[in-house]
Formats: structure tokens, sequence, C-alpha cells
């Protein structure tokens, strides 16, 4: 039987076999960058996380380099040899190109960026990284996040450079920081959102030391940009496995600086356990709306089911008879989904779905389990609108009941609305539910000038559409004239 030892040896020669193939299936593209680097007498190496991926045997055509040459110098060599050429980043000494390439038989094209050796550190009051440049590779990889995004390449004679034993720990899959993990998140606090998004990433273990230093400095996440804490926290969602991810930034108090929601859902249980751990439940969900995702990641459903329950802690309720209710939660979660992604600097749009998923995802379950009627199914699916698809992915999660008997019931009767809706898309317009007569029909119906009458009077019209289906255009204007003369009359009309 192998020893300890062996399996490690086994391990590395694994991953070193992988580096091989995947940097001989980039050579073309690097070393000829390589050489014209030389000939200019500058260094350049594959560094970070292209060397990390090499290893993993997942190298895609996003390259990263270092170089010992200043940003105008890598300007000047990049310039007459990249199809595309951008500045975004020369600030941080980060110089990005496209280049196409002939790799494996075919054209490939390479997004590629060089970076000038750096340092980074953070002051206790900045919310941007302060950059100075290094004259070695020693020094350029020092200050960077772990130990698996501390390797290099040097082309184009391909030597490989791991100063902190980043290899062994690709090969032990966990996460360590070059120096000391104080040190690491005193110079960007960012690193510690990016050691759960690595976690999540790669399903990767953080050593003990550095989980402590997490806890310890959890409150200095707050110095970092809204925008850069968004960008992590989206790469950590659409992550393979989000909830390891999520579960240490709750488990070390960040997520209690930058989504103060998710740990308040550990709320404590009542002492007949009557109702299930919300957090949990949530977590559940999230991986659950993953399995229903059906052209990749999806960000708008992933936060919609992080978020669904985030109403729950305030509307909690212990009842007489002993039953624990959250009336209304929907509806205040959406407001604190709102004001939660607002301050992360998510989009309006991103926003606004994510807050109206939240809102609706008890709206099936409004309905009860009997039979659907027609105008029930139009108002959901005019009020999902465009999120409807999304809507149904979300609600098919939140069920996380180990009773099958119950679990089996409640799919039954959402695959009855999904055939309902069906039904009726085949029947009528559902996907743009609109009134039989549109704005400048009921102005010279009515012979009235545009104003908030003919608001009233399409109002009217819709919800006539919804509870009776389409009707034909001289009902229409019946209804609509029925409705008119009743309002002149100053009595109130049913619909």
């Amino acid at each position: 039987m192998p020893n300890a030892n062996e399996d490690k040896s086994s391990a590395l020669s694994q991953v070193q076999h992988r580096a091989v193939s995947e940097l001989l299936r980039v050579s073309p593209v690097a070393d000829d960058l390589a050489r014209r680097f030389q000939a200019a007498g500058f260094s350049l190496s594959l560094v970070g996380g292209s060397v990390r991926d090499a290893l993993l045997g997942r190298l895609g055509n996003d390259l990263d380099f270092t170089t010992d040459a200043r940003p105008h110098d890598v300007l000047k060599i990049v310039r007459p040899w990249a199809d595309a050429l951008w500045e975004v980043g020369i600030a941080f000494g980060t110089v990005g190109c496209h280049k196409t390439g002939h790799v494996e038989g075919t054209d490939q094209t390479f997004q590629i960026e060089i970076t000038t050796f750096r340092s980074e550190s953070y002051d206790r009051t900045s919310r941007k990284p302060e950059v100075s440049y290094g004259d070695s590779i020693e020094e350029d990889l020092v200050r960077r996040d772990f130990t698996v995004n501390a390797m290099a390449v040097s082309l184009p004679e391909k030597r490989f450079i791991d100063p902190h034993g980043g290899l062994r720990d690709l090969a032990a899959r966990v996460l360590r920081t070059p120096g000391t993990p104080e040190a690491s998140f005193s110079d960007d606090p960012l690193r510690m959102m990016r050691a759960a998004r690595f976690a999540a990433q790669l399903e990767f273990d953080v050593a003990p030391e550095v989980v402590s230093a997490m806890k310890a400095m959890a409150e200095r996440i707050e110095i970092v940009s809204a925008e850069r804490v968004r960008d992590e926290l989206n790469k950590l969602v659409l992550s393979a496995h989000p909830r390891k991810g999520l579960t240490l930034l709750v488990d070390t108090g960040l997520a209690g600086h930058v989504l103060p929601e998710l740990p308040a859902l550990r709320l404590e249980r009542d002492e007949h356990h009557r109702h299930k751990d919300v957090y949990e439940h949530t977590l559940t969900v999230l991986e659950q709306a993953m399995a229903l995702e059906e052209d990749g990641p999806d960000l708008t459903l992933r936060l919609a089911a992080l978020l669904h329950d985030i109403g729950k802690p305030r509307t909690r309720r212990f009842e007489k008879d002993g039953r624990v209710s959250f009336h209304h939660h929907e509806v205040v979660g959406a407001k604190l989904t709102k004001k939660r992604l607002t301050a992360l600097k998510y989009s309006n749009d991103m926003v606004k779905d994510v807050s109206r998923l939240v809102e609706l995802h008890l709206r099936f379950h409004g309905y009860g389990t009997g039979e659907w009627t027609d105008s029930a199914v139009r108002r959901y699916v005019r009020d999902a609108g465009p999120l409807l698809s999304r809507l149904h992915k979300l609600t098919r999660s939140d069920c996380t009941t180990r009773n099958r008997r119950k679990a089996s019931a409640l799919s039954r009767a959402y695959d009855g609305l999904e055939e309902r809706i069906a039904q009726l898309q085949e029947q009528e317009e559902l996907d743009a539910i609109r009134p039989d007569l549109d704005g400048n029909q009921i102005m010279k119906i009515l012979d009235v000038p545009p104003g908030p009458v003919v608001g009233e009077a399409y109002k009217f019209l819709l919800e006539l559409r919804l509870e009776n289906g389409p009707m034909e255009h001289d009902r229409a204007v019946e209804a609509l004239l029925a409705w008119w003369k009743a309002q002149e009359a100053g009595s109130p009309t049913e619909g």
C-alpha cells in the first residue's frame, strides 16, 4: 500500500504532466511574445492563475504574464505584434491585448494581460491600492494572494519558478498565503473574499491560519470599494460550489460586512422545531436552482435564490398555537434585496430583476394546489413578464421538504401551472398581454385628449383582458363606453 509521501509524489507528477501538455499547447503564441521581450532586453513569464490552471489541466485562452519591462516599454513591444491593444489597466501596470495564433491546427484568439513586476498595499483609509514597480520575479510573486497563484514559468526556456511551495499546495488542494496571511490581507483586504471565491471555484480547503486571519481581520473588508466586493461576490456565486465559499464568508464574519442578510438567516430554532433552518434552506435552494440552469450559470437566478428569504428575520412571529409565521416576507425581502444590491453597485436592471423575483417567489403558493383559472394564469404570466422562466426555476427550487409526498404534490401542482400557461399561450398572446383597444383607439372612441382619463380607461380594459381573455372589437368598445358612462355619472363600474 502506498504511503502518504508516495501519494503526494504521485499527485505532483500528475500535476506536472498536465502542465507540460497545457504549456505546449499555447507555446506558439507565448514563446513568440517572449522572444520579442527577450530581444528588447526584458524577461517574460507566464504567471499566477494561468500557471495554476495549466497545472490543473484547464488552461484556457486567457493568459497572464509578468515582466520587468515598464508599461511604456511593454506598449512598444506589444503594439506591432497584437491584433488589438487596450490600456485600461495601465495605471496599475497592466497592458492588455488580443492575439490570434495557429494552435493545434486551428486559429485561436488569446486574451493576454502583461503586468510589470509590482507590489500593492493599502493604507488604513484608502479604497484603492497603491502601486509600486519591482525589479525581480521573486519580489512580484511574494505579493500575490495565495501560493497556488504565486508560481511562474519563465519563457521561452520554460523554467518553473515556485519559491513558496505552490505546487505542493496545489496537489494538496489547499489555499495558503506566500507570507503571513495577516500581511497579505493587510496589503489587500479583498484577498479574504478571494479565499472564499477560490474555495468555491476550485473546491480547495483554506488553511487554518488563513481562516483565523480572516476572522480577525474581517472588518478590514470595509475599506474596499463596493464594486470590487461585488465582482468577487459574483465570481463566488457563479462558481461550481458556491455553498463552500458562502459558508466560509459567514463563518469568518466577512458576510456580516458585505452581505449581512445572509448570516441573519441563521435564526435560532424554536423549541419545537416548527420551522426549518432558513440559512441551510437558502443554500439548498441555491444549489437546486443551479441544477435547473439550461445555458450556463445564471447570476440573476442565483442571486434571487440566495436572497429570496432575507425578509424572514424581520417578519418572524411566534403564533399562539405554537406555529411560526413569516407573513409578507417576500415583500419585505424584495425591499431589502433592492437596498443591498444597490449598495453593492449592481446595475439597475439587475436590482430590478432580482428584487422582482424575490417579490414573486411565493405567488404560486398563494393559489393553493387547486385548478388554476385562466385569469390567475394570465396575471401570473403578466406579473412575471420576461422573468417567467427564472420564476419557474426559483419556485421549483424553493421546495426543500424531505417529505416526498409533499414534494411530489408541489411538483405536480407546478407542472399543472406550466401546462395551463402553455395551453393559454397557444390561444392567446400571453407574453405580451395588452388591452383589446390601444390608447389612440380609446381617445377616438371617447373623444378625449391625452391625459389621465386615457390611462384609467387603459387600466380598466387591461383588467378585463386579464379576467376574461381576448374580446372582439365591438364588445371591447361596448365595455369601454359602459365604463365611460359610469365615470361620467360618478358611479363605480364592475369589471
